[in-house]
């Protein structure tokens, strides 16, 4: 139990004290009234003697009284409570009134109880408690059965200024007869025939004569004797004098308790009452009195209070808000009105004394010697009566009564005992032992007569006899025996179960449980608590609940569960009874314990039913905060109960903005996902317009793709290096248009005046009922940065996007639309919250219950995690994404796409145009463009017009993409070739990769401006779907701004189909030039190339033959010289010139067309020169390194050094095979579309690198790596490889010039001389030493059979060094017998390096047969 003001002595002794009547003349009242107090108030604060009394027991030893009260009422003649033990209705409504009256003081002394993980913030004292206690066991009614609350003395008051007093005092004296033998009244009751009678003559200082008082006195005294009768004086001060002294009032704690006499009528009474009642007129009153109960006075505790087929209960809400009123000033006596205005402190003296006297000199002696005739009567009576009584029994029945249960005892509640019985006569001196302290004779007393009682069966004595030994024996000094805790339970039981006297029931259980309490057994006593709660007092259970939770939080391991669960059937039953305060601070106290324990339904009950107390209450406030936290918690109640929930609070929330105009609260629905938001800075995506297609951008659409955004980047980076002339600047920030959680939000982002900013907010219903959003809004805070003015702020609401949304659509976007420069910070969201009706039907906002706040918008920005301080603590950095900083205005850049086709075949060249739009008001300059794919496209090169191709989309009707020429009439297809010399640095080969320029006609594109360019598209080498970003850039006009520069984004989709597959090979040619070009190409060499095409297109692709129109070639060093055999487009084999000779050949390509049809495309222009510079820019080139142009080809006009080791040798030998040329071919597909054949074109590129080696247009698929083994430890770099066999094979080239016959008359001469001369050409960078062996002869019988057998005249053997390139004839002489076919290619060719003396010489691939007729002139 809660800790009380007194001990449990001191309660038990102010629950029993000896009772006095009161009988004032109409005189004697007029004096008190002055004081507005009767005389029973006038002496009631002074009733507590604060001296030591002493009385002899009937053993003549002197006994202590100590800290005695007594007990001064007025006589009044019907009973408050009936004495069947049922409280009446006047009677729980008084209990009820003082409950009420009683509340916790605001910021009391609360006691903090740790248990376990609980912190409990629980009251330490329960002072309504201790008033209802104090208030039942005052109002109890006077019993038959025992003796301690009958009137053992009468005060007979009489004014002195009566004419003749003593006559006034024998009237009254007749009268207080009359009441207690006449038989007219049941009550009062009187202990004792003989009443004490009192004479007490009250005299009136500021108007009665004191002489002829103080004559009366001794004339009473000689009357009543001494010790019978005193003399009061009273008012000593007037009242006009009482205003300038401040006299302390003690009456009105006493005053303030309620009384049934401004209630109920008792009917004719005697004398004023003694309490006067301070009554609060509200609905507050105990449930089983009050006509019509709330809805809450008949569920379980457990149970959640709303119907489910009604909208919520906000009717019952209603019909609370509309009965509840404040309580009105107390009638009756007024609070303000003062006691004792007309008493001094000498009168208050005065009547502590004549208590005193009283006590000591009248009732206490009455009461001894009531005491010992009593004991004399009993004990004169032992030797006859008992005596004979004890032998009748023990004859018939034997003398110990068998010990039976309760429920076997017959209900002897009638039985009456006369009062000269001398059961009752010993119950009377026990009563009387008890009241005065004698608690050692009261507990044998006592204890003699429950035997008695028991023996006859009366249980409703015997009871109560049980009842007052079990306090005796607690009260003993010394406590010679325990606490007999089993008689106050079988006195519980035998009031409840067989008198059915609830009354005496629970002042028992509240004496044990005290008792209890104060031994520590805490558990035992909230056991006994628990079994007095009942349904017939909703205000005695609750009290009593409330107890025994408090007496399970008091032990020494406090029950936390225990006390909360019976907290909330406390609060139950006080709300039942009418207590919605006491009833809502126990839900309150519970809630300590349920919340934030994963308890949801008991946590939802709770909340929801102090929500509808602090309604009840006018607490508003408190009302929505509970509501809240059923809403925002993940709720598992079912989808009825939501909606209710919802309904009540949005009510009770309507009610409390309808009250007082206010910011906007905050909203609890929908819960909202702050770190999702995401913010788009500029204008929506435009869709396509015909046959316009909008570049795609960045839309809120999209989905983040963190690989996606690291690839834009890396591409911005490109483009602003080129644009800043390769350096990136260092205080370059990748665009950002779409920040989300995921993005770098640690600065503060640009956006720009008159574009709008969309916010995105990301919705979450947390219940299973749908709710209603409208009028949804920005709640933003502007700061104006213009520096001639000061800066303002603002706060507004931003045009949202759409009026309504359910929660069924998780997302909500609005916009802002700033106009003026400045920093921008959105707070948070402002919206109409509505829930839907209990059919399911969206409700009408405007007669519904519709209510509107807000929510903030709070981003928790990443977790610092870089110094040692921020790893060890938790520490979080700026989200910056919701306070953009509004910059001036901007170039806008929008891009269209025209005829852009979406399948391609491989190398298919297909006409685009692109459509540039500056929609600002800001001139657009600087236009740039990167692609992840640059091979994939072209605008052309502005310095190389290209007059003959279509400007305009509507001028393309089945044109070719390339500049073509038509072929001279005459020629022959695959004739020598057309050759232009072109620089790569005229293409930009750059572009699209590294950022470079689109070329805008005057370089500027001016507001609203717009212009169409060509775009040339070259389908990817390889099949499949192909992803292709464009990131286009431009600048503004005027420099100097927030915001360098901008981009604007596109990503296209490409099917590439397969077309052609194209295999080449070089060799070296060994045949003679033309004699025309002899001297021209004396020192130049030439080869053969191999070209095989293969038609590996689908079927499916409508393809119906693909034709080879021509084939170029592009190098530094080569073009093609003549196509040998187009044979059927199966195979084609070209001669290709070496260009060294040319000067120009380090810095320009030479392209040169062997056309095969009728008219010669020129390769050199755009696009086909711009496609193939970009054929191979490689990827890994994205970021944006030192320089610009392809590197690798500038050493092949060095010579090697000397001694430059393997490596050089290897650079040399490497050369000496490499070819550099690259084959282009040009072919034209026929196409069936929609029964309409189209042509397309396209060209492939083969790049030739070395000799003899296959070289293919279409990229092998590399296999799938095996696994590797990790190796933690570094390998050692390999050793150099040494050329091979087959490389050092290539350093000569061998040519045999001889005539094809040669006509000898054999007959004549026998032998035939014939010239020879073989050229050596070194086709290294370096000497090289040569041996030429001519002794070599073929043996094979094969080579014999066909050529016949010949000899070399002269020098069979030559050595020689031959300088870099250098070209030597040697001058030989073949020497036949006869005429014959004869294979002159037998001389042997060694050949090493000049400088590398430990190597030996290599044998040099020999020439092809060349055969010589030998023709017999005769």
């Amino acid at each position: 139990m809660a800790q009380c003001v007194q001990s449990v002595q001191e309660f038990i002794q102010d629950s029993f004290v000896p009772m006095v009547a009161v009988l004032c003349s109409e005189d004697a009242e007029k004096v008190t009234r002055k004081n507005n107090l009767n005389f029973s108030e006038l002496l009631r604060p002074f009733c507590r003697l604060t001296s030591e009394g002493h009385m002899r027991d009937p053993s003549n030893q002197l006994q202590v009284v100590k800290n005695l009260r007594i007990s001064v009422n007025n006589v009044v003649t019907r009973p408050t409570v009936p004495s069947s033990g049922v409280p009446g209705h006047a009677h729980r409504r008084l209990l009820s009134e003082v409950v009420l009256t009683c509340q916790p003081a605001e910021g009391g002394v609360a006691n903090v109880i740790t248990a376990g993980d609980y912190d409990l913030n629980i009251s330490a004292t329960t002072p309504w408690f201790e008033a209802y206690r104090e208030s039942f066991l005052q109002s109890m009614p006077a019993s038959d059965h025992e003796f301690l609350n009958h009137y053992l003395a009468c005060l007979l008051v009489v004014s002195s200024s009566e004419a003749v007093p003593v006559e006034k005092f024998l009237k009254l004296s007749q009268e207080q007869h009359r009441i207690q033998h006449s038989g007219e009244y049941t009550n009062p009751k009187w202990f004792i025939p003989n009443t004490l009678k009192y004479y007490v003559l009250l005299h009136d200082m500021s108007q009665g004569d004191e002489q002829r008082a103080d004559s009366v006195y001794e004339d009473m005294k000689q009357r009543y004797g001494a010790q019978g009768c005193y003399l009061l004086k009273v008012n000593s001060r007037t009242a006009a004098a009482g205003a300038d002294e401040q006299i302390p009032d003690p009456w009105s704690q006493y005053l303030h308790k309620s009384s049934l006499q401004s209630q109920v009528q008792l009917g004719p009474r005697l004398s004023v009452p003694s309490i006067y009642l301070l009554m609060y007129r509200t609905s507050e009153v105990d449930g089983h009195d009050s006509e019509e109960k709330g809805d809450l006075d008949n569920t379980h505790p457990l149970q959640l209070d709303t119907p489910s087929d009604t909208p919520g209960s906000l009717d019952a809400l209603r019909a609370v808000a509309v009965e509840t009123k404040p309580p009105p000033l107390a009638t009756g006596v007024a609070a303000a009105t003062s006691h004792g205005a007309c008493l001094t402190l000498n009168d208050h003296d005065r009547i502590r004394l004549f208590i005193q006297e009283f006590t000591f000199r009248g009732l206490l002696p009455h009461i001894e010697k009531n005491i010992r005739q009593l004991n004399d009567q009993l004990v004169s009576r032992k030797g006859l009566s008992r005596s004979l009584f004890s032998a009748t029994k023990k004859w018939f029945g034997g003398g110990k009564v068998p010990e039976k249960s309760i429920a076997e005892l017959k209900n002897t509640s009638g039985l009456l005992y006369p009062p000269e019985a001398p059961e009752l006569q010993i119950r009377k001196m026990a009563d009387l032992c008890f009241l005065v302290q004698l608690y050692d004779l009261a507990y044998s007393c006592y204890h003699t007569a429950k035997k008695d009682f028991l023996s006859d069966q009366a249980m409703l004595y015997a009871a109560g006899a049980l009842e007052m030994a079990a306090v005796s024996a607690f009260l003993q000094v010394g406590a010679p025996r325990p606490y007999p805790a089993h008689y106050m339970d079988t006195a519980i039981q035998t009031y409840r179960d067989v008198s059915k006297n609830m009354v005496l029931a629970e002042r028992c259980a509240l004496l044990s449980a005290e008792v209890l309490k104060s031994q520590a057994k805490y558990s035992d006593a909230a056991t006994l608590l628990i079994k007095m709660t009942s349904e017939d007092s909703d205000l005695r259970s609750a009290l009593l609940l409330e107890q025994a939770a408090h007496c399970f939080i008091n032990m020494r391991n406090p029950m936390v569960r225990k006390f909360a669960f019976h907290m909330i059937l406390a609060g139950h039953r006080f709300s039942k009874a009418g207590q919605k305060r006491h009833a809502l601070r126990c839900y309150c106290q519970a809630m300590q314990v349920y919340k934030g324990k994963g308890w949801s339904l008991a946590e939802d009950h709770i909340n929801f039913t102090i929500g509808r107390q602090s309604f009840t209450l006018r607490q508003p406030e408190n009302a929505v905060t509970a509501f809240r936290h059923i809403l925002t918690n993940d709720s598992q109640q079912t989808s009825t109960q939501q909606g209710a929930f919802l309904r009540e609070y949005l009510y009770v929330y309507k009610n409390v903005t309808g009250a007082c105009e206010v910011a906007l609260p905050q909203l609890p629905l929908p819960c909202i996902n702050s770190s999702a938001t995401r913010v788009y800075f500029g204008h929506e995506r435009r869709l396509a317009e015909g046959e316009k297609q909008a570049a795609t951008h960045v839309s809120l659409d999209q989905e983040f793709d963190r690989d996606l955004a690291a690839m834009w980047q890396d591409l911005e980076e490109q483009v602003v290096a080129a644009a800043k002339r390769g350096v990136v600047p260092a205080t370059f920030q990748s665009t950002q248009c779409c920040l989300n959680s995921q993005t770098d939000n640690l600065r503060f982002p640009l956006a720009v005046v008159e574009e709008p900013i969309i916010v995105e907010v990301v919705f979450r219903n947390p219940l299973k009922v749908p709710l209603v959003l409208s009028d949804l809004s920005l709640l933003w805070k502007f700061t104006l940065k213009d520096f001639n003015r000061p800066q303002e702020d603002s706060v507004g609401d931003a045009v949202p996007i759409s009026n309504e949304k359910e929660a069924s659509v998780p997302r909500a976007r609005l916009k802002l639309l700033p106009h003026q420069t400045g920093q921008l910070n959105i707070l948070g969201l402002v919206y109409n919250l509505a829930s839907t009706s209990s059919t399911g039907d969206t409700i009408n906002t405007a007669e519904g219950t519709s209510v509107r706040g807000r929510q903030d918008l709070e981003i928790q920005g990443p977790r610092l995690n870089q110094t040692k301080e921020e790893k060890t603590s938790v520490s979080h950095g700026p989200d910056r994404r919701l306070d953009p900083t509004i910059t001036p205005p901007m170039p806008l850049l929008e891009v269209f796409f025209l005829q852009f086709p979406t399948a391609l075949l491989c190398g298919e060249i297909r006409k685009a145009y692109v459509e540039f739009c500056n929609m600002s008001r800001v001139t657009l300059c600087g236009l740039r463009v990167a692609s992840t794919h640059p091979d994939f496209f072209t605008f052309g090169s502005s310095s190389l017009a290209t007059p003959l191709t279509p400007l305009s989309p509507t001028s393309f009707e089945n044109c070719s993409a390339y500049k073509t020429l038509a072929t001279p009439p005459g020629a022959t297809p695959g004739s020598v070739a057309a050759v232009t010399l072109v620089s790569e640095g005229d293409f930009g080969s750059g572009t699209g990769l590294r950022g470079g320029g689109i070329p805008l006609g005057e370089g500027t594109l001016k507001p609203g401006e717009s212009t169409q360019l060509p775009m040339w598209l070259r389908g990817p080498d390889q099949e499949g779907v192909h992803e292709i970003h464009f990131l286009f850039y431009y600048e503004s006009a005027e420099k100097g701004g927030k915001i360098s520069h901008r981009v604007l984004r596109h990503t296209v989709f490409i099917c590439a189909s397969r077309s052609l597959s194209v295999r080449a090979t070089a060799c070296r040619s060994n045949t003679l030039p033309e004699e025309e070009e002899e001297e021209e190409e004396e020192r130049n060499g030439s080869m053969l190339v191999f070209v095989d095409v293969e038609n590996i297109n689908s079927s499916e692709a409508g393809v119906r033959e693909f034709h080879i129109a021509q084939v170029s070639s592009s190098s530094k060093q080569w073009r093609l010289h003549k196509c040998i055999n187009p044979a059927e487009d199966k195979g084609l084999s070209l001669s290709a010139a070496s260009q060294k000779g040319l000067q120009i050949a380090a810095e320009k390509y030479t392209f040169a067309d062997l056309s095969l049809g009728n008219e010669l495309i020129i390769t050199s222009t755009t696009p086909c020169a711009d496609f193939f510079f970009r054929r191979c820019q490689p990827l890994d080139s994205l970021r944006p390194p030192v320089a610009m142009e392809t590197q690798g080809r500038h050493s092949r006009s060095q010579g090697v050094g000397h001694g430059g080791g393997d490596k050089d040798i290897a650079g040399v030998v490497r050369k000496c095979n490499e070819v550099d040329l690259d084959i282009i071919i040009l072919w034209k597909a026929f196409v069936v579309e929609d029964n309409k054949q189209v042509i397309l074109e396209g060209q492939l590129h083969v790049a030739l690198q070395t000799i003899d080696k296959e070289a293919c247009s279409l990229t092998q698929k590399e296999e799938a790596q095996e696994m590797v083994l990790l190796k933690f430890k570094p390998e050692l770099p390999p050793p150099m490889t040494r050329p091979s066999m087959e490389q050092l094979s290539h350093l000569i080239k061998t040519n045999l010039q001889y005539p094809e016959s040669y006509s000898h008359p054999f007959n004549q001469k026998s032998l035939c001389m014939v010239p020879v001369t073989l050229t050596l050409s070194n086709c290294s960078l370096a000497q090289v030493d040569v041996i030429i062996d001519l002794r070599h002869k073929t043996t094979s019988p094969e080579s014999l059979e066909v050529h016949g057998s010949f000899t070399w005249l002269g020098q069979t053997q030559f050595k020689m060094q031959l300088g870099a390139q250098e070209v030597m004839r040697v001058q030989l002489r073949a020497c036949f017998l006869h005429a014959g076919v004869y294979n002159l290619g037998t001389p042997r060719v060694f050949a090493k390096l000049a400088d590398q003396g430990a190597m030996c010489e290599t044998s040099q691939q020999t020439a092809t047969p060349a055969l010589i007729i030998i023709i017999n002139s005769t």
